[in-house]
């Protein structure tokens, strides 16, 4: 019995040996269906970071902050398109918004939420969806005004996710107007 374990012992090294041998000289990788924690931890940073660009949309939307709105898509390709019209490139976005939505301070408290995040990273590139309600102030509570969806392309660019192309859609009511 002795013997026969140090052969099975014995042949379980030089299958080793020889599995290590073809990874290092013939350049195979094991096969892993799981990817490194550094490469899940990159993807949830990733979503994260995603994730506070969706809100910080609402945030410089709400505030008629349209400087730092128009700085959330990219450079020159960003595109916005919805129900006010279809602008491309950051100086666009900040005229589309200034000219249909207006400078200065809101007239009424106003306030975009978001939920329901769907997002799928592919290295520097990514997609999201995600459902929008609009709430403005109304005589002694919130109202809401529109509900919809954001489709969204992303790009990490200069190191930074910004939106390459947002489509905004209103579904309640249908065909409305969105983003006032």
């Amino acid at each position: 019995m002795g013997v026969e374990m140090r052969r099975r012992g014995g042949m379980a090294t030089l299958g080793a040996i020889v599995l290590l041998t073809g990874w290092i000289f013939l350049g195979i990788t094991p096969a892993s269906g799981a990817d490194s924690v550094t490469d899940r931890l990159r993807r949830l940073e990733d979503a994260e970071e995603i994730r506070l660009l969706l809100h910080s949309y609402g945030r410089f939307l709400d505030a008629r902050d349209f400087a730092s709105f128009s700085g959330l898509f990219a450079e020159r390709e960003g595109e916005w398109i919805g129900g006010m019209g279809r602008a491309k490139g950051r100086a666009a976005i900040l005229k589309l918004m200034e000219d249909s939505i207006g400078t200065g301070t809101p007239g009424a408290p106003n306030l975009h939420v978001f939920s329901n995040e769907m997002i799928s990273i592919d290295g520097d590139r990514a997609a999201a969806v995600s459902t929008w309600m609009f709430l403005v102030q109304a005589e002694s509570r919130p109202q809401m005004v529109y509900v919809g969806r954001y489709e969204d392309l992303l790009v990490r660019e200069a190191g930074r996710w910004r939106f390459l192309r947002r489509t905004v859609h209103a579904e309640i009511p249908p065909d409305a107007v969105a983003e006032r």
